[in-house]
């Protein structure tokens, strides 16, 4: 149940990040341009100064300055149970490294699911800190990404080291 939601946007090199805070946990991370992100009129107010959005902007920054490869904030995605199962796996993904979505089901214990581990990854509403950009294709090909293709490739690139910013 909300608390009371409070949202800071801060910009990045991917563009402006909304944070959003309930409470004393974060419950959403949405790029400006983010398929299955919440209405922005639910972000709640502008609170720039919040102690916990501070703290999560100043990890956020470190993150894209290089500096930070984990984040360690209070979450409290809101979703089915087996879209926290899956949001929980997306922490074990190591920094600089991809996971099929197959890999991801045998990893939650459900190697049939990949499918609806997709569909759970998707509707992730904390980007970045829970980091489902790191789910590609069994492939190798870059996947569908709430934030857009061209973000997923920049994190990816930035997270291996490689020049990000030609990249957006």
């Amino acid at each position: 149940m909300s608390k009371h939601r409070f949202t800071v946007v801060e910009p990045t090199p991917i563009g402006p990040v909304s944070v959003v805070a309930d409470g004393d946990e974060i419950v959403g991370v949405y790029m400006e341009v983010h398929k299955h992100g919440a209405d922005p009129s639910e972000y709640g107010e502008r609170a720039d100064e919040d102690p916990l959005l501070v703290q999560a902007v100043r990890q956020l920054s470190e993150y894209f300055a290089g500096r930070r490869t984990e984040f360690d904030l209070p979450l409290r995605p809101q979703g089915t149970d087996f879209q926290q199962r899956v949001w929980r796996a997306l922490c074990d993904i190591p920094f600089g490294q991809t996971w099929s979505y197959g890999e991801l089901a045998q990893h939650i214990g459900s190697p049939t699911a990949s499918r609806a581990v997709g569909l759970a990854n998707g509707r992730n509403p904390i980007s970045i800190v829970i980091p489902c950009h790191r789910v590609i294709g069994a492939n190798g090909s870059m996947t569908g990404y709430g934030g857009g293709i061209e973000r997923k490739r920049w994190l990816l690139a930035h997270e291996s080291g490689r020049d990000a910013q030609a990249l957006f």
